[in-house]
């Protein structure tokens, strides 16, 4: 059975896939950090995690935690006084990777100020992280370096009776992050925190992140995830909530749209932008179709809640696949939104 891990108001294992970002701004830029936080959690992030290079930069995790109702991780390499200080000022979980941050007596004290404040621990591994030892027994960063890295950072927080452990390993490289949390899903019934870390600029990155993440979502593997884009963080949440939209996870508007044909006869490309953006504020479980012709239009998209259909300089609305009425080409927009208003 999945083990169950709170941290804060969310809770890994309990079915919810949380969305994840993180911060961008400088950690000893309070201001700009806690604006930023700010738009993630209007933009519909669920955690926002915020690095922590230097003791001092605890005093960002209040501030975060005042402005912002989601949980807030901190990020801590190499110096576990820092995670300590962390727990100290409340923050609601935190990222370590227990083999980097000195010997066994900073994980034991680690261990137990997170333990004793109810705090859980993300252990995160990637390429970067791995041990020497674990890199020459396999010779590079396969999947099971990762999940032997993982389970041997587990046991060293269990050594000291920490069990409130979420993993994540993360791999640049597509296919060795899907096979890793694949086998590693196989072998623990931990929370786990799902992503391909160094997927690049928004374009390509969104679309590694859709293979990987997406491929283990539909496998019901994770429990968390965080797209990771050289890009605006927000993007980071939108491409999230449209990876998990299009495993048929998460609520708003899903747009099917046929990829246009010689039998188009109106401008369906310019249509399916205008629908797009005219609904992606509306909160509510609904599918819409926007298709080009008779041949994909009712009969095809008879399972959207609402539709379009193109003819010449015309367009159908139609509903389960019933046809309301015909429109002009340039009312098919109005008429489609006036129709998701009435139901």
């Amino acid at each position: 059975m999945k083990k169950t891990v709170r941290a804060g108001s969310a809770t890994f294992g309990n079915g919810h896939i949380y969305i994840q970002s993180m911060l961008n701004v400088r950690a000893d830029d309070i201001g700009n950090s806690v604006k930023q936080a700010v738009e993630l959690e209007k933009a519909g992030c669920e955690i926002i995690r915020a690095a922590v290079p230097k003791i001092e930069n605890a005093a960002l995790i209040p501030a975060l935690k005042e402005a912002v109702s989601v949980p807030i991780v901190a990020d801590i390499h190499f110096d576990y006084r820092i995670a300590l200080k962390c727990a100290e000022v409340g923050v609601d979980k935190i990222r370590i990777n227990p083999g980097n941050i000195g010997a066994a007596e900073n994980v034991k004290a680690v261990a137990e100020a997170c333990r004793k404040r109810n705090i859980p621990i993300r252990i995160g591994v990637n390429s970067g992280s791995l041990e020497k030892k674990v890199l020459e027994k396999y010779g590079k960063p396969v999947p099971e370096a990762f999940v032997e890295s993982a389970l041997e950072n587990v046991r060293l927080l269990n050594m000291y009776d920490f069990d409130d452990i979420v993993i994540s390993i993360k791999s640049s490289d597509v296919k060795t992050t899907i096979d890793a949390y694949r086998l590693l899903s196989e072998r623990t019934e931990y929370p786990l925190h799902l992503g391909v870390t160094e997927t690049g600029t928004a374009h390509m990155g969104i679309i590694k992140s859709a293979v990987g993440i997406g491929s283990l979502i539909c496998d019901g593997i994770g429990d968390t995830i965080r797209v990771s884009l050289t890009a605006d963080p927000k993007e980071e949440v939108q491409a999230a909530k449209d990876i998990l939209k299009a495993c048929g996870i998460g609520g708003g508007v899903n747009i099917v749209a046929c990829p246009t044909c010689g039998r188009t006869q109106i401008d369906l490309i310019g249509l399916a932008n205008k629908v797009e953006k005219a609904v992606e504020g509306i909160d509510r479980d609904l599918k819409i179709a926007v298709m080009g012709c008779v041949v994909n239009g009712p009969g095809e998209a008879r399972e959207a809640d609402l539709g379009i259909a193109g003819g010449k300089g015309k367009a159908v609305i139609f509903r389960k696949g019933e046809v309301l009425r015909t429109v002009n080409e340039e009312d098919a927009l109005d008429a489609l939104l006036g129709e998701i208003e009435k139901l």
